[in-house]
């Protein structure tokens, strides 16, 4: 006897089911991108679309899929994609996965750079080159250069930049920090952006297992506190940022305000803004003997 058709509703339906039984904090929105990666149809679609059969081809594709969530997988590495404000970027193991709170950190630096007209911004701890993408994509003056110590990242952010069409003011590097950027580049820089890894080595361990068991130790680990690559940051950006510079940083919740008060030192206007969930984590500031940019 033929095998009954499955349905976008059946599918839909049968997996919501299924992944909250396995634990899935939102398992319809899995659901529903698992389906419209398997399937081609936009989330939107699908409901559209609700009777439409699925092929045998995209059954086999949405089960191998499903598996893989319910194993713990993130969605973001399942599907190979990752939503990002204007953006859908590729996604991978071993690339660690954009969050919606880091919008908040490409905001600072487009409102900084908002009236330079061809600001040179460098991106440090690119992962998937989201930061960088977006600046260029945003603002269509500016040049970015993105490095990462990863180099499976660095594909990554590359394939990213050319989904975007911005490979021509747009370079990735694979390095530690400003080790691969152009030394002529030093002291002219508008501004110098980063999510680097910030969470304290001792907390690792109570990391969800979603994102500890798959994404990159090196992306995660911010050393004994969680400031370890953001100390290094902050103090070689005062040679690379044009006096007036902006940097603005990523970080823990927890961590934000140490990092804030102990760049005072070297920065003015240090302040700590709010992610989308308004938590303290986005620490900005501007070198010394500020000008007009």
């Amino acid at each position: 006897m033929a095998e009954r058709a499955w349905t976008c509703k059946d599918a839909l339906d049968w997996t919501t089911e299924y992944l909250g039984r396995k634990g899935d904090e939102h398992p319809r929105r899995s659901a529903e991108w698992l389906l419209s990666a398997a399937t081609g149809l936009s989330r939107v679609e699908l409901y559209a679309y609700f009777d439409r059969p699925l092929s045998p081809d995209e059954r086999a594709k949405f089960r191998a899929s499903i598996e893989r969530r319910a194993a713990g997988e993130p969605l973001q590495y399942v599907t190979g994609e990752m939503p990002f404000r204007h953006l859908v970027l590729h996604v991978e193991p071993g690339v660690f996965i954009p969050r919606p709170e880091t919008e908040v950190l490409v905001d600072a630096v487009l409102e900084a750079i908002r009236e330079v007209q061809e600001p040179l911004v460098a991106d440090l701890c690119t992962g998937s080159g989201a930061i960088a993408v977006s600046i260029a994509h945003e603002h269509r003056g500016a040049r970015v250069w993105a490095s990462d110590v990863s180099e499976q990242a660095v594909e990554a952010a590359r394939r990213n930049a050319l989904y975007a069409d911005v490979t021509d003011r747009v370079q990735m590097f694979q390095g530690d920090l400003f080790a691969p950027i152009p030394e002529d580049l030093a002291g002219r820089l508008v501004a110098v952006v980063s999510n680097p890894p910030y969470i304290p080595t001792g907390d690792l361990p109570d990391v969800p297992n979603e994102v500890l068991g798959f994404e990159p130790k090196t992306a995660l680990d911010g050393g004994l506190d969680g400031l370890d690559v953001a100390r290094r940051i902050a103090a070689q950006s005062l040679e690379w940022l044009m006096p007036g510079g902006f940097l603005a940083m990523e970080l823990d919740e927890t961590r934000a305000a140490v990092m804030a008060d102990e760049m005072r030192a070297d920065y003015a206007g240090v302040s700590v803004r709010k992610d989308l969930t308004g938590r303290d984590r986005i620490v900005v500031g501007n070198t010394r003997e500020a000008r007009q940019l």
